[in-house]
């Protein structure tokens, strides 16, 4: 029962890898974004379940004109909204490979081998973000998770536990996934101290200071400073080499959301706008943004590694099998999860196939791709640029002659989204509308830089026109 022959497994392989090749050689050619509707969609997928088996290629064509013709592309060279997800081939079918395989990463009894690569890839990172040999972490789901477990190991670290009283830090840049972790744990909202940044989006050290000595004064309990590494916004990037100064002063657990932004490391421009990451506490990282994975793919590094078990590990009386040996790392001690996956895998096997200059490489193209649309967005007359290239970002306002402002560019980003060209979103800066580009896809060529320029300022023209 549910078994397929030696030949029919590799017929039905064959076409789900042809599948997947033609996704990636022919995605540059594909709408960068459908969107389909619940009643169009429904009148194709929704049918009881079948009593027997249907013809594999009759469920595949059923796949491909229902559900992977109504997806956004966040891997396409002209995907730009929100934090694109420009995965590789190699790493799908790492993903392939652990699910065939079906390995349970929770444990070293049933994962050693497994766990010995997850230590390993995980390593590459913490001397990537030069970390002390101490730091250790795991791999999780993404940003959202990473943020959500630091939280609670800083929790611990500095609280006791105990959260009754205690104060949190972090800009109006901060992303939604620490609020909503802090509210899983249990923190109110006052509890919160979410301080205006500065010109430039970041996080001011000395309004910190000051926030912090008025709430020790009125007897609350300071534990902890988010800080961003890159944010979703504009790319910015807190002073991370003086906030770590200023919380070690005020023994505060200093936390670096790096979700896309701190594998900029790689490269030199990067090390050098990340500049004290290495002396954070904890960092989140998520592979599956700019390390070119699939999802889910995301990673927390701790500074002192010891803490991510003494938070995590329980010893119930079913699990005594899996603590024998004192070498053994069972990643379950070390997170929420103790059914995981092999997501490790898809990130070694791809540095392993590429090597680590071309991801390095890689990084390096996100950098020169934003910088390169702002030089030809600043040579034409209606746009203004409302924050730099910088971390692969670029926030712009396309100026209309006469009308609201604001309305004008939401109006361009649906018109932008309907035309499939290109996809890119929008955000408030300072009470803006502002158009917003993430250009962290290494497969965009200098021709589409241009193409995609001259598409807004197009529709842009057309949108004025009427």
């Amino acid at each position: 029962m549910l078994e397929l022959t030696r030949d029919q497994m590799r017929a039905l392989g064959h076409t789900m890898v042809e599948m997947m090749i033609e996704h990636f050689a022919g995605l540059r050619d594909k709408p960068v974004n459908v969107t389909g509707s619940r009643a169009a969609l429904a009148s194709l997928i929704d049918a009881p379940p079948p009593e027997r088996g249907r013809p594999a290629g009759d469920v595949l064509d059923l796949l491909d004109k229902a559900v992977f013709s109504s997806i956004g592309h966040v891997d396409h060279p002209r995907f730009f909204a929100f934090v694109p997800s420009p995965n590789n081939f190699v790493s799908a079918m790492a993903e392939a490979l652990a699910a065939a395989h079906n390995v349970f990463a929770g444990s070293w009894l049933e994962g050693s081998g497994p766990a010995q690569l997850e230590l390993t890839t995980i390593d590459w990172l913490r001397q990537f973000c030069g970390l002390p040999e101490g730091a250790a972490g795991l791999f999780v789901s993404g940003g959202s998770m990473a943020n959500l477990t630091a939280l609670v190991v800083a929790r611990a670290a500095k609280l006791a536990d105990r959260p009754e009283g205690a104060t949190i830090y972090c800009s109006d840049q901060v992303h939604s996934s620490v609020e909503r972790g802090l509210r899983v744990l249990g923190f109110a909202r006052g509890q919160v101290r979410k301080l205006a940044s500065d010109e430039n989006f970041r996080l001011s050290v000395d309004a910190l200071a000051r926030q912090i000595a008025a709430d020790r004064a009125a007897g609350l309990r300071p534990f902890c400073v988010v800080a961003n590494a890159g944010t979703t916004n504009t790319g910015a990037v807190d002073p991370l080499g003086e906030l770590a100064d200023l919380c070690r002063r005020q023994d505060l657990w200093l936390h670096a959301d790096g979700a896309y932004g701190a594998a900029a490391v790689l490269c030199g421009r990067g090390r050098a706008l990340l500049q004290g990451i290495g002396r954070v506490d904890s960092l989140a990282l998520d592979p599956h943004k700019w390390l070119f994975q699939p999802y889910e793919c995301g990673c927390l590094l701790v500074r002192d590694g010891a803490l991510l078990e003494r938070t995590f590990r329980i010893l119930p009386d079913y699990l005594k099998d899996i603590h024998e040996g004192e070498d053994e790392v069972n990643f379950c001690d070390r997170g929420i999860q103790l059914t995981r996956n092999f997501r490790a895998l898809k990130l070694w096997l791809s540095i392993q196939i590429f090597g680590l200059e071309a991801f390095r490489r890689a990084v390096e193209r996100g950098f020169e791709v934003a910088e390169a649309v702002e030089r030809l967005l600043r040579a034409r007359e209606r746009f203004e640029i409302v924050t730099p290239a910088q971390l692969g970002i670029l926030t712009f306002r396309y100026q209309p002659e006469t009308g609201d402002t604001d309305l004008f560019n939401a109006a361009l980003a649906r018109r932008i989204a309907e035309d499939g060209y290109l996809m890119l979103s929008t955000t408030m800066l300072r009470g803006r509308t502002v158009l917003r580009m993430c250009t962290i896809n290494p497969r965009t060529t200098d021709e589409e830089i241009a193409g995609v320029v001259e598409r807004i300022e197009a529709l842009a023209a057309g949108l004025a026109s009427e």
